[in-house]
């Protein structure tokens, strides 16, 4: 295809960008505002997870022509349908919407949205025959329209004015920018001329450099502003730069924005339209207009291009100019115009290096320009501010200090009551500053083993050429022992021969004494007792020890050929070099560095099999988990929820939120939802394990699964003592009383559920037994419950983007999981599952994908101990979870994940055998499931399986081929499982639980891919460590490199795919479309929301008590998982997650 020209638009076209609600997928949206921009356009762009209300306010403050939104989740139809009633409701039916969503929507549902008034839905199809730019010439050109002006003359919109009529505000300021004499017209004459300091809105002007974080920092005024004046608006005009090559623009302070979506907050973003200069031409117009509409307070806010950005100062009442502590040398400071202007001066990302020599030097340079030699440096207006960090101290004093600076200087009467403690700001550091190269020493120590390694290998290689030597001579084989070679075994006589062999082999025994010097004792330990090491592998039985438990394994299956193959091959080596090596580097399954597996042999009766499972209600989820596990010693389950669950929100009738319930995942709001979800599955028993794919709010869902778990042994305990009626009685009480419907599982119990975890109901265990019984039966089963729950935040923020909570709000929860865990004695339940996964999902190659979660393990490591746990209480409970793709580097990802944790856990941390282990599961690769040839996915599938069977991985899920194009069904359910089954119940080679040791390959790409990991290792801590590399995006950018390169090469067929762009069909491999597509059905979706109603009926009593409590223990730095615990009995999700967010903060999203 022909590189297509940009379409050049008559108007100045205005657009605004995002992902739908609920949805992380922001890759596609980028890709599109980047070349929406390129063709001339000025971008409003929002990221990821945005309602529609947020979007179509957006639109209309910002006098938009268009809405473009990617939608990846479901709920599609809801969602654009109520954009386009809100745009009409709202006086805006102008306003163009486009969308796209891959193949998740379907060209019926195109059709009907087409239908409905949606100006278009690009389908893949039409991605392919337009081009990506052909398709965004095609958005643009329908945009390109002029405007709507304010209507009914100057009173009219006089009137409107008064009643901030948001339409009129942002057309009045469209009209000013493109075409001002019809503005003067329109805009009442009476209200144009307004001075500075006349009495009116005061402005605060804020400008500085760009990356200075103004755009945080202006929300986080905002924000204080908001709750220091409940009665108060304020307005904020933006303004960023145009590109002089093609006039588009990147409008782009919105995304860092929280406080803004508010009833009493205006913001407009404004391109400058011109080069070098920091403000537009009609930014005095907008202030104008924001100043008739009566704003409080308005925020002009610059472009920052420079050191000059003295233009402000003819726009502004107060000035605030932001800057960072790396300005360079304080000779610097002397070119900043401002400095000689501002009335207060902000020093941003106050933690960074050299920030208390900076505000130093900024002060004294504040003092000179102003000639204020009579205060004290301390007493300038200069301070430091963390915007980035919630309710930083500096922040609220910079805010005390402007609204203080407003009154003195305006007629204004914002009198400001905020309270302010007057601290300085300083950074909450998750890593302390003097470990941020933990990555770097990591390498370095697991550099210097395998240097060790290599040279004791060359001392035990030379020690045998020595001790072979000495067989030669003495014509006897010697006997080694702790102390070396015994002298007698091969003592030569008089009889035995001439006296020079004596004094020969007298000199090869010294010799060897010598050498053995520099072998350490351990080492020689393993040469020594290697032949006792392989005859045990030769026995019939294998014994070994687990947690004090003597476990028993047959050493060998036998062939349909009556062939006896081991479970474990050992190498036929001799030469003690080639023995030590082997035993450093590689060693038997369950034993250290782990190359081959954790455990001496499989768990028998238990293969590794793990499926995934979630849609609709809790109710239908369980019938699938009951499925896919029937006939199974062991039950397995992972959990995919909903994306309104993903995001911590409760179901609701609103449409953006309405149409996504119980779509790509389960529903799961509360405590009985968790109760049903797994009911017939006894979540203690030693073969029961569940995983739970949740990240943002995974502290609240953990709660709502432990409680599940407590309230099942209560009804073990019940039913033990005959208790059933008086339960029942008491339950009953409690609802009559209410008169509200209790509970219940809605349809019939699927095969094979006994009713578990259904009795309580509505109710928890510590309501219906006595409180001595209810902790005592809650303290077992914290200590025997089975499971793992992703919470990997650090992923979230680098890859997938659920992530709800400030980082740093969002680790102290992990951590307070962790140390409640260590408390409670949990020991069979992993606090965090650290996902490559999803790092590869978004487009990183398998090294990135390893190195990222390598990487962010140790984070959290370095994090637990900051906080004072020790690593042998935390390290168990820390377990991974990667792809496997296709790529060689894939057939290796396990053990090297293995090798690196165990060297780094043992030799820089001191930890334990036990943290030593690296437990990872496996899920095939999402992104090599293509909707072409969708039959030949199961192939890929096969193999990808073969990779982790052969490799150890601890649990493992194999897709579904159709999971391309529509959620699985039970036949291609079973077909995936069928994979797992065949390879370990039919395939011979997987008999032997070490196939892959002692191969070339495997050993080379091991050292090639260790390398390689430990390179991205030090590049990551030339970037300050992970929260460092965060800061700058720099994983980000490189999932985005690695995943555009493989487009690329997929796309030109470089890197051939067969049935994609190579063997292809007759028909040419179409994308197949799917005859239907589960969704949630409405009576689930109704039922929730009506049940969820009933929970906050029951409970409303007990919701502000509960929620206040876990509040304060946010306040006073308590752990917050022992409240939540308690919290989840009677709170819902979206309840628990509210009240976190005022005390935690709102994850600050990038552009």
């Amino acid at each position: 295809m022909e590189q297509q020209k940009p379409y050049n638009p008559k108007n100045k076209v205005r657009i605004v960008t995002a992902a739908s609600l609920f949805d992380g997928h922001d890759a596609a949206i980028n890709i599109m505002r980047r070349i929406i921009q390129s063709t001339g356009v000025e971008v409003i762009h929002l990221g990821h997870d945005r309602s529609v209300e947020e979007v179509v306010n957006t639109a209309i403050q910002e006098d938009a022509n268009a809405i473009a939104m990617t939608s990846y989740q479901g709920g599609h139809n809801e969602y654009f349908k109520y954009m386009y009633d809100l745009l009409q409701e709202k006086g805006a039916g102008h306003i163009k919407i486009f969308g796209g969503g891959g193949g998740v929507i379907l060209p019926s549902e195109i059709s009907e949205l087409h239908e409905y008034g949606i100006t278009r839905i690009y389908s893949p199809d039409d991605g392919r025959s337009l081009g990506l730019q052909g398709m965004i010439n095609d958005l643009v050109e329908r945009a390109d329209v002029s405007p709507p002006t304010p209507e009914g003359g100057a009173s009219k919109t006089s009137e409107n004015l008064q009643d901030k009529e948001v339409n009129t505000i942002a057309r009045l300021i469209s009209l000013a920018e493109n075409n001002p004499d019809e503005f003067h017209k329109v805009f009442p004459q009476s209200l144009s001329a307004s001075p500075l300091g006349d009495g009116g809105a005061p402005v605060l002007g804020i400008t500085g450099t760009g990356g200075a974080g103004k755009s945080s920092l202006v929300d986080e005024l905002v924000r204080r502003f908001l709750i220091d004046f409940p009665e108060k608006t304020i307005g904020l005009i933006s303004v960023d730069p145009s590109k002089r090559k093609t006039g588009g623009a990147l409008l782009g302070d919105r995304i860092r924005m929280n406080a803004i979506n508010n009833p009493r907050v205006y913001m407009r973003s404004l391109a400058t339209r011109q080069s070098n200069l920091a403000l537009s031409k009609y930014v005095a117009e907008a202030i104008q207009v924001l100043k008739a509409a009566k704003y409080d307070l308005i925020i002009l806010e610059t472009s920052g291009i420079g050191q000059s950005d003295t233009e402000i100062m003819d726009h502004s009442d107060v000035s605030l100019y932001v800057m960072t502590p790396e300005f360079g040398a304080a000779t610097q400071l002397e070119k900043i115009d401002m400095l000689d202007f501002a009335d207060l001066v902000a020093l941003n990302k106050f933690d960074k290096r050299g920030a208390l020599d900076a505000i130093r030097d900024v002060k004294k340079q504040y003092q000179r320009n102003h000639n204020l030699w009579d205060k004290n440096p301390d007493e300038m207006p200069v301070f430091g501010t963390i915007a980035s960090q919630f309710n930083d101290p500096g922040m609220n004093t910079l805010y005390k200090s402007i609204m203080d600076k407003i009154v003195e200087k305006t007629a204004s009467t914002l009198k400001s009551t905020f309270e302010i403690t007057r601290e300085m700001s300083e950074k909450i550091f998750v890593i302390p500053p003097h470990r941020t190269r933990y990555l770097s020493e990591i390498a370095e120590n697991n550099r210097s083993y395998d240097e060790i390694a290599n040279s004791q290998q060359k001392v035990a290689q030379k020690l045998y050429g020595i001790f072979k030597t000495i067989e030669s001579v003495s014509g006897k084989i010697p006997q080694i022992n702790k102390a070396g070679i015994n002298d007698e075994s091969v003592s030569l006589s008089a009889a035995d021969g001439l006296d020079e062999n004596r004094i020969f082999l007298n000199l090869l025994l010294n010799q060897f004494d010598k050498v053995k010097m520099d072998l350490d004792p351990y080492n020689w330990e393993i040469i020594l007792n290697w032949e006792e090491k392989v005859n045990k592998y030769k026995n019939p039985v294998y014994s070994f020890k687990v947690r004090d438990k003597e476990i028993k394994i047959a050493t060998h299956t036998e062939s349909l050929s009556h062939i006896q193959i081991p479970k474990i091959a050992l190498p036929k080596y001799e030469a003690w070099g080639d023995i030590l090596r082997w035993n450093l580097q590689e060693n038997v399954p369950g034993e250290f560095p782990f190359a081959s597996g954790l455990y001496p042999f499989k768990r028998e009766g238990e293969d590794p099999s793990r499926m995934f499972a979630g849609e609709g209600g809790p109710e239908r989820t369980n019938k699938r988990f009951h499925y896919v596990s029937a006939g199974l010693p062991a039950k397995r389950l992972s959990t995919a929820f909903d994306s309104v669950t993903l995001y911590g929100n409760d179901p609701d009738i609103r449409p953006d939120i309405y149409g996504k319930i119980g779509n790509a995942g389960v529903s799961i709001c509360c405590l009985d939802d968790a109760k049903k979800l797994y009911s017939g599955f006894d979540l203690v028993h030693a073969l029961t394990s569940v995983s739970m794919t949740i990240n943002g709010p995974a502290p609240m869902l953990l709660g709502f699964f432990m409680n599940a778990a407590i309230d099942q042994q209560c009804e073990y305990y019940i039913k033990e003592n005959e208790l059933e009626k008086e339960v029942e009685a008491k339950i009953k009480k409690i609802y009559s009383a209410k008169g509200i419907e209790r509970p219940q599982y809605q349809g019939g119990l699927p095969e094979g559920n006994n009713g578990l975890g259904l009795m309580l109901l509505g109710v928890t265990g510590d309501q219906v037994l006595p409180l001595e019984i209810y902790n005592d039966i809650k303290t077992k089963t914290l200590s025997q419950v089975r499971g793992t729950v992703q919470a990997d935040i650090l992923k979230e923020d680098q890859a997938q983007n659920t992530c709800i909570f400030s980082t740093e709000f969002a680790l102290r929860l992990m951590g307070d999981v962790q140390e409640y865990f260590i408390t409670k004695n949990v020991r069979n339940f992993y606090s965090v599952s650290i996902s490559g996964y999803h790092i590869a999902e978004a487009g990183a190659n398998p090294i990135t994908q390893l190195a990222f979660t390598l990487s962010n393990g140790f984070t959290y490591v370095e994090y637990y101990l900051s906080r004072g746990m020790n690593i042998n209480d935390f390290g168990p409970n820390l377990s991974f979870f990667f792809s496997n793709g296709v790529d060689p580097e894939y057939s290796v990802i396990g053990r090297v994940a293995r090798k690196i944790w165990a060297k780094a856990m043992k030799n820089k941390y001191g930890a334990n055998e036990r943290a030593q282990m690296l437990k990872y599961h496996i899920q095939t690769s999402g992104r090599s499931l293509h909707a072409q040839e969708i039959d030949f996915n199961d192939i890929r599938t096969t193999l990808q399986a073969l990779y982790a069977i052969y490799d150890n991985c601890n649990s493992l899920h194999t897709n579904a081929y159709d999971e391309a194009i529509t959620t699985p069904t039970e036949e291609s359910v079973r077909r995936a499982m069928a994979i797992q089954l065949i390879i370990n119940k039919e395939l011979g080679l997987a008999k032997n639980e070490n196939p892959i040791q002692g191969s070339f390959i495997i050993e080379e790409l091991t050292d090639l891919v260790e390398a390689a990991v430990l390179q991205e290792f030090d590049r990551i801590t030339e970037r300050g460590g992970v929260l460092g590399a965060m800061e700058t995006m720099y994983q980000r950018s490189k999932i985005q490199e690695e995943s555009l390169y493989y487009e690329t090469l997929k796309h030109n067929g470089d890197f051939p795919i067969v049935g994609v762009n190579t063997f292809l069909s007759s028909k040419g491999s179409p994308t197949v479309i799917p005859a239907e597509v589960i969704r949630a059905t409405e009576e689930e979706k109704q039922y929730q929301i009506t049940m969820l109603d009933n929970l906050h009926e029951v409970h409303k009593a007990k919701v502000n008590e509960h929620l206040n409590k876990l509040q304060e223990a946010a306040i006073k730095n308590e752990n917050l998982f022992d409240h939540l615990m308690e919290a989840t009995k009677v709170c819902s999700l979206g309840q628990i997650t509210s009240a976190l967010f005022e005390v935690g903060g709102q994850y600050r999203r990038n552009m």
